[in-house]
């Protein structure tokens, strides 16, 4: 299991102070939640439907999720942009990790399908996002190695774009980590359909006027639900940019140097960004 990233004392997350923020976390969060609630009862059959006419691919479930998310952004308040064009092909997605946000904020850009620890599975609230969304769960055992590596390649032939996150962990949202590149091995897999390549993807998190730039990070011990809570009772809300590099190609490449380009063009589009914003 990675370690939790834990530089830096996190900022203080105080929740709501008195109605007034109190009133913004219900004129946020319900209808948020309610968005939510209608996007799941409306993948379930649209799933089903699929599943008889596609097998295994997402034609549909997936710009559906892209839908939804977008609208609970704009229930949140918090403005969004994507700047760069989605691959085509076969392939994957890495970006940089900061927030529990990063599931409706990389959804909302491209559709994908998120690789996770298991660990998430049972994470009250965000286990129903990831089981919607038809998150790819990772345990970290030699003895299962195969069965996931063959699962992880299924999924790619039929056209799943996946998404990772190469650090292992997240940060406060104003660094890159260093990548993993035993996480780029299973994409060196023979099987796996030719012409295949992986996106980089840089997500850049603008906190509120005033507030700590680290506003929208969630690392170290912080719980979810006094963050999620401190957002909501935000009186101004930020915004985030998502960057879509230029797809890097897997034939050419081993897994160090897959590693290693991914990041330069994630920590290059971090990095700017958090220079254009001062």
């Amino acid at each position: 299991m990675s370690p939790t990233w834990r530089e830096g004392e996190p900022p203080p997350l105080p929740g709501p102070q008195g109605p007034r923020e109190w009133l913004r976390v219900a004129r946020r969060g319900l209808p948020a939640v309610l968005v939510l609630l209608v996007g799941v009862i409306l993948i379930l059959p649209l799933r089903g439907v699929e599943r008889l006419f596609y097998g295994r691919r997402r034609p549909w479930t997936g710009p559906h999720v892209q839908i939804v998310c977008r609208l609970v952004l704009i229930c949140l308040g918090i403005g969004w942009r994507r700047e760069g064009a989605p691959m085509q092909g076969p392939g994957a997605v890495v970006a940089n990790h900061s927030s529990w946000l990063d599931i409706l904020v990389l959804n909302a850009a491209t559709p994908v399908f998120f690789v996770s620890k298991s660990e998430v599975a049972g994470w009250p609230g965000i286990n129903i996002l990831t089981r919607v969304t038809d998150t790819h769960f990772v345990t970290r055992d030699p003895r299962l190695a195969r069965m996931q590596a063959a699962e992880f390649a299924a999924r790619i032939r039929a056209g799943h774009r996946l998404l990772f996150f190469p650090e292992g962990t997240s940060t406060d949202g104003r660094r890159v980590l260093p990548f993993k590149a035993t996480l780029f091995q299973g994409f060196l897999d023979p099987d796996l359909p030719a012409g295949l390549a992986i996106q980089p993807v840089s997500a850049i998190y603008r906190a509120p006027l005033g507030r700590d730039p680290r506003f929208y990070g969630w690392w170290s011990d912080m719980d979810l639900g006094p963050h999620l809570l401190t957002v909501l009772a935000a009186k101004r809300q930020g915004s985030v940019v998502v960057r879509l590099h230029q797809p890097v190609p897997v034939s050419t490449n081993s897994r160090k140097s897959l590693a290693s380009k991914t990041e330069e063009s994630v920590r290059l589009g971090v990095a700017s960004a958090i220079v254009d914003s001062r």
